[in-house]
């Protein structure tokens, strides 16, 4: 394995495992690159969630996006495998499972998801992109994941 590819591996589990281990929001902040061109995007459609589908921008925009979510949504059980480097991009694609809660419903349900995570040169995540399930999280945000289940 190359020192590039060992060193965006790395990067990613540490990322990724600061989130499982649900470390204080200062601690992922650090993990995140200073380029006023890091991003987070959670893929779906806007209407389903307030953090879906937009793209949060900057420093202030990764705060937003952290704050939002932990303001809606807890989880628990995080765990990570499938890691997928490609150094020459230098993006690690890795497959996500949790169970996640919407707070205000207490609806909760298990959930598969990727993240896609480019790092700039010192190996900080520049762009964070989310699949997920984002029907699961519509119907619980409703109250109605639990007449599914």
């Amino acid at each position: 394995m190359s020192n590039r590819r060992q060193q965006l591996l790395e990067a990613a589990q540490t990322f990724c495992t600061s989130f499982a281990s649900q470390k204080p929001p200062e601690d992922i902040f650090s993990l995140f690159s200073t380029s006023p061109d890091v991003t987070a995007k959670e893929h779906g459609l806007p209407q389903l969630a307030p953090f879906l589908g937009r793209e949060f921008k900057g420093q202030d925009g990764i705060r937003e996006y952290f704050s939002l979510i932990s303001s809606l949504l807890t989880y628990e059980n995080m765990r990570f495998s499938n890691y997928i480097v490609d150094e020459v991009e230098r993006k690690v694609s890795v497959r996500g499972e949790a169970r996640f809660m919407w707070t205000s419903t207490w609806q909760s349900w298990d959930e598969v998801f990727t993240y896609m995570l480019a790092f700039d040169e010192d190996c900080k995540v520049l762009r964070y992109e989310i699949w997920a399930d984002s029907g699961a999280a519509y119907l619980a945000r409703r109250g109605r994941l639990i007449e599914l289940l």
